[in-house]
């Protein structure tokens, strides 16, 4: 019998982009972090398999939909259309801040690339600045993206 919703579903999985070189942004698998340099950036987190319940709103829709009728032991790759993911980029997500203030706000002068948290827990990365102007991408970094996810039924119960 394959996974329903309410099911409790252990999985493997490996997040890949939809890019030419296939970006690993995310994996349950140790030696996958290591070879795509996710170990290094996140040296405190433990590879393991993870255990969700489709239907619950634990993942991205698309994912979760993905998950659905698979069988214990059943791999499968789901890729996962923006709109069932992160959604596309918003424009609205990218805003304009007065560069006035915003160094001594920020502690330091902002950096194209660097990543800022507004008071309401919300992360923006910095994509430019001028003289006068500091833009901010709030979008979701996979916001845009189609995803593929491999993944390995590990069991269900």
């Amino acid at each position: 019998m394959g996974i329903e919703p309410g099911d409790q579903a252990t999985i493997e999985y490996t997040g890949r982009l939809t890019d030419e070189e296939g970006t690993v942004f995310d994996t349950s698998h140790e030696e996958v972090a290591e070879e795509s340099g996710l170990a290094e950036s996140q040296p405190e987190r433990e590879y393991e398999p993870l255990t969700v319940e489709p239907g619950a709103g634990q993942l991205i829709e698309g994912f979760d939909e993905g998950l659905i009728g698979l069988e214990e032991g059943d791999t499968e790759t789901i890729t996962v259309p923006p709109e069932k993911g992160y959604g596309a980029e918003d424009e609205e997500q990218v805003i304009e801040q007065e560069r006035d203030g915003f160094d001594e706000m920020l502690g330091q002068p902002p950096e194209e690339g660097m990543m800022i948290q507004t008071e309401q827990q919300q992360v923006g990365e910095i994509v430019d600045v001028t003289e006068d102007v500091v833009r901010i991408d709030f979008n979701h970094e996979l916001a845009g993206e189609t995803l593929e996810f491999d993944v390995e039924v590990v069991s269900i119960d």
